[in-house]
């Protein structure tokens, strides 16, 4: 799975869906006009392709790799025909979908009423939930892309963080260096993403809920 490949278009027919184990997937929404936000994301805790079995065949976003690793590809007649069965992976992935769909309200929230310091703390997070490492590879203009806001302001944020003490970032690659200062300044909105999970799909009924992804075993 290559960094920036991209794996659904917007209309596109879904052929395959994907399990990554060690990447990270990117779901943007496209405007006419080219301008793109980020509504979901999907690493070693779930799937891409939920419309092919919630009764459509095509999704309105696009999908692309936003850090390369590894993926399980599945044929979609395959899992349809599974899902079809009405066993144990129908309520496992009806339940995934629940969890996802959460995520996209969390993020859209986000959005619109927190700040570009706050959403870029969550963009993080969620990074290094998903990562075996505290390294991202990625650019400003790839966050600002995904997180629908223009470079500069990233730039602005990032450098904040920095001063703090909480990333250390260079062309291309930001190291967290403080996740516990990093989780403090972010809103709300990680924080709520990953108890839904934990809820939904791992059955936590005590302990810490932030326990659930990235190198954690479900």
């Amino acid at each position: 799975m290559r960094l920036g490949e991209v794996l659904y278009e917007s209309g596109g027919q879904l052929k395959q869906v994907y399990f990554p184990t060690t990447s990270i997937l990117s779901m943007l929404y496209v405007l006419e006009n080219g301008a793109s936000a980020e509504i979901a994301l999907v690493g070693n805790e779930g799937i891409l392709g939920i419309p092919l079995f919630m009764g459509g065949e095509t999704t309105p976003s696009r999908a692309v790799v936003q850090s390369a690793g590894h993926a399980y590809r599945l044929q979609a007649q395959l899992l349809k025909d599974e899902f079809n069965r009405a066993g144990p992976l129908l309520r496992l992935l009806l339940r995934y979908t629940q969890a996802l769909i959460a995520q996209m309200t969390q993020i859209a929230v986000c959005n619109r009423y927190h700040s570009i310091d706050q959403q870029l703390c969550r963009w993080l997070l969620s990074r290094l939930d998903r990562l075996p490492s505290n390294s991202l590879v990625v650019t400003q203009e790839q966050i600002a892309d995904t997180l629908g806001v223009r470079r500069g302001g990233i730039t602005v944020a990032a450098g904040k963080l920095q001063k703090a003490g909480l990333i250390r970032y260079s062309r291309g690659q930001i190291d967290v260096l403080d996740r516990a200062g990093l989780e403090m300044a972010a809103c709300e909105c990680h924080a709520a993403v990953r108890l839904e999970f934990g809820r939904l799909l791992f059955d936590i009924p005590d302990g810490d809920p932030f326990e659930i992804l990235g190198q954690s075993s479900p």
